[in-house]
């Protein structure tokens, strides 16, 4: 299922954990807002996720990583309580125990890795070079290794110096990527769920050789264009096991939280290697108001 979720803080507000959990395991919203009124729930369905370096009690670190273009070195940083003790100690899903994920503020550069924890110091590091200039969002996305944890995504920016050519993401459902041709089918609506279908071609023939990868035929990061609320999700159906393949069609259930843009990666692995296709869709208003526009035509002369 694709929703934004995490127990965070924003302008002061504690979301409710049970508030997130729910709206992210697809709950109805009309539940929430008999057992805890309309306005709490309000705010959990516009509850984003990974815009904050803090969440659920923990904090991302400054991110240590070389400050120009082509400069070999290391990215690292720890994950941290409130209290600045590092974390050692997380709940493996999607067969990692963290997923980094980075991307450039216009949203190009995508990259999911997944870096090696020093379990002595707490720190999370790999090898690192930029291949372009700007600011990136380096996103750390993990399970507390705490009973029931939901997953936690923490964020900050890192500053990558030299001559910056931004991009303007636009509309695109279909991506030509290292031979595949990979397509978008589904439209998104705001508050609503709705169904996805990514398809994988390769010289005009379906692909029907997609390997697992993290725990899936298919895995898919989203990002809200605007402020870059992080979204971090499978493909639907049972998790494949060793050998397993699929294709050409792998399916998504979808909730956008908000109208607007937004910015879709998709990670797939054929012969061992993995893939990313990139699209960019937008998500329409949902028709919340039913027959408002009616009724206010009729009392329009009351006024």
């Amino acid at each position: 299922m694709v929703a934004f979720g995490g127990a965070f803080a924003a302008a002061g507000v504690v979301i409710p954990d049970g508030f997130v959990a729910a709206w992210a395991e697809g709950s109805d919203m009309n539940a929430h807002d008999e057992d805890h009124g309309g306005s709490e729930a309000q705010a959990a369905v516009h509850a984003p996720n990974g815009v904050s370096i803090d969440a659920s009690g923990f904090v991302l670190s400054p991110v240590e990583a070389p400050g120009t273009v082509d400069a070999a070195g290391e990215l690292s940083f720890q994950v941290q309580t409130i209290s600045g003790e590092a974390v050692t100690e997380f709940a493996e899903a999607h067969e990692k125990d963290l997923h980094l994920i980075i991307v450039r503020t216009d949203g190009a550069e995508f990259r999911h890795v997944h870096p090696e924890l020093d379990e002595a110091t707490g720190t999370w590091s790999l090898p690192w070079t930029w291949d372009a200039a700007g600011t990136y969002r380096v996103y750390a996305d993990f399970t507390p290794a705490t009973e029931g944890a939901e997953g936690v995504t923490l964020t900050r920016t890192v500053e990558v110096s030299g001559t910056f050519a931004p991009v303007t993401a636009e509309v695109q459902r279909t991506d030509e990527v290292d031979g595949f041709t990979v397509s978008l089918d589904g439209d998104l609506t705001a508050g609503a769920s709705s169904d996805l279908t990514i398809s994988v071609e390769r010289d005009g023939e379906p692909v029907t050789t997609l390997e697992p990868y993290l725990g899936a035929f298919g895995h898919l990061v989203a990002l809200r264009d605007g402020d870059l609320a992080y979204l971090h999700v499978h493909a639907e159906g049972d998790e494949p096991r060793a050998g397993d393949t699929a294709g050409p069609e792998i399916g998504f259930m979808a909730e956008a939280p908000t109208a607007g843009r937004y910015l879709l990666y998709f990670d797939f692995q054929v012969d061992g290697t993995v893939h990313t296709a990139e699209f960019v869709m937008d998500a329409g208003h949902g028709d919340t108001h039913g027959d408002s526009d009616e009724s206010h035509s009729d009392d329009e002369g009351g006024h």
